[in-house]
């Protein structure tokens, strides 16, 4: 399984900002290349500004609960993961703008 970098990272990605059951998803950081629990782990333990994703491009998006890769786009059309059915936060949506361009 993919690594997801952060503060306090549990077996399914939620970090010790956001810890709800549906709190699972990572983002691929453009910069580094690696999946991120949240935009402030990110800010926290990383040297460089988040690199934000094209929405469209694939494999930027990680379900912590199963490991399926998608596209933002993919991601924020669903309520749940495509390759295991977890559902996701919905206020996820609310930062959008720190994550894809």
């Amino acid at each position: 399984m993919t690594v997801i970098r952060g503060v306090d990272v549990d077996e399914r990605g939620r970090c010790a900002h956001w810890r709800t059951e549906r709190d699972v998803v990572a983002h691929r950081c453009e910069t580094c290349g690696r999946f991120w629990a949240c935009h402030e782990c990110h800010w926290a333990l990383a040297d460089h500004p988040f690199g934000r994703a094209d929405p469209a491009a694939p494999a930027t998006v990680l379900c912590g609960a199963c490991g399926h890769l998608s596209s933002y786009e993919d991601y924020s059309a669903a309520p749940f993961c495509a390759g295991c059915g977890h559902p996701f936060n919905p206020r996820c949506a609310l930062h959008r703008g720190l994550y894809v361009t």
